[in-house]
């Protein structure tokens, strides 16, 4: 019996094993992963459930690392996620650093759209003391609205 190359690449079948990795569904998974992912980071930036009105206006550009301010529906204040005690909210606006311009942030406020008028304007007047004058009102977009 000779040992040559033809007699070792075949098996009792008669097909030689394949030792290749086929990545091709490998990359197709983590295609639809980094779709996934994509898709859903955006809606991860709002952390506390708040029920917006709704407007017709066009949406705002956006700017890189804004300030998200939310009002919930019974009047507590959220920056970012973290809850603010009612009398420290001008306390922690001005901790937040300006930019290179000596510009501060964009301000993006989600209120509650069953608060009172003047909870609202109370925080948008501590936002105002504290130099913040670029304030966004975060809505939901709706054609039917009056």
């Amino acid at each position: 019996m000779g040992m040559g190359p033809a007699a070792t690449r075949h098996t009792r079948r008669g097909r030689t094993p394949m030792a290749d990795i086929n990545v091709t569904p490998l990359v197709d998974v983590m295609l639809v992963l980094l779709i996934i992912f994509m898709v859903t980071a955006p809606l991860m930036s709002a952390g506390v459930p708040v029920d917006l009105p709704d407007s017709q206006a066009r949406p705002l550009d956006q700017t890189p690392d804004p300030v998200n301010l939310s009002i919930a529906a019974d009047g507590r204040v959220f920056l970012d996620k973290a809850e603010v005690d009612p009398g420290a909210l001008g306390v922690r606006l001005a901790a937040i650093p300006r930019g290179a311009d000596g510009k501060p942030p964009l301000v993006t406020l989600r209120a509650d759209r069953s608060l009172d008028y003047g909870r609202v304007m109370e925080v948008m007047g501590a936002l105002n003391h504290a130099g913040f004058n670029a304030i966004s009102l975060v809505t939901n977009s709706s054609v039917s609205a009056p």
